[in-house]
């Protein structure tokens, strides 16, 4: 379904998104990106020698992640910039989930402001940022 600017307002929320962040998806994306050699990203006993928890999704990649769950809200949408903030690792194999907020709307140019986060499980923020969307 196309998004009409005219229907959104400050404060709705995307829907929550589960993003695949298996081992298999993330070793995909780092194989894709060039990083299919680094075992924090690809192997969960070599990232807790370097002292991680286990295997971690590459920043790049949750970036992806906060675009791909814009553009499933709004296909067609154009994301001007997105913005992000590393607080803490997101373990592969985790069950993370994807939230945004409309925080802004300009309609001249018909752009969103939207607030992003990335939380684990346990409802800990790990990524948080910000997106200005032209929808």
């Amino acid at each position: 379904m196309q998004r009409r600017f005219q229907d959104i307002e400050l404060g709705d929320e995307l829907p929550e998104y589960a993003p695949d962040i298996s081992l298999s998806a993330v070793r995909s994306f780092a194989e894709a990106v060039g990083v299919g050699r680094v075992g924090r990203f690809t192997d969960h006993e070599q990232a807790r020698r370097e002292g991680l928890p286990g295997a971690i999704v590459p920043g790049i990649m949750s970036q992806g992640i906060l675009a791909a769950m814009i553009h499933k809200w709004a296909p067609g949408c154009q994301i001007r910039k997105l913005d992000t903030v590393f607080r803490a690792p997101i373990v592969v194999d985790s069950q993370a989930r994807c939230r945004g907020v409309i925080t802004e709307t300009e309609p001249d140019t018909s752009s969103v402001d939207i607030d992003l986060t990335i939380v684990n499980e346990a409802g800990e923020t790990r990524v948080l940022g910000t997106a200005t969307v032209r929808i």
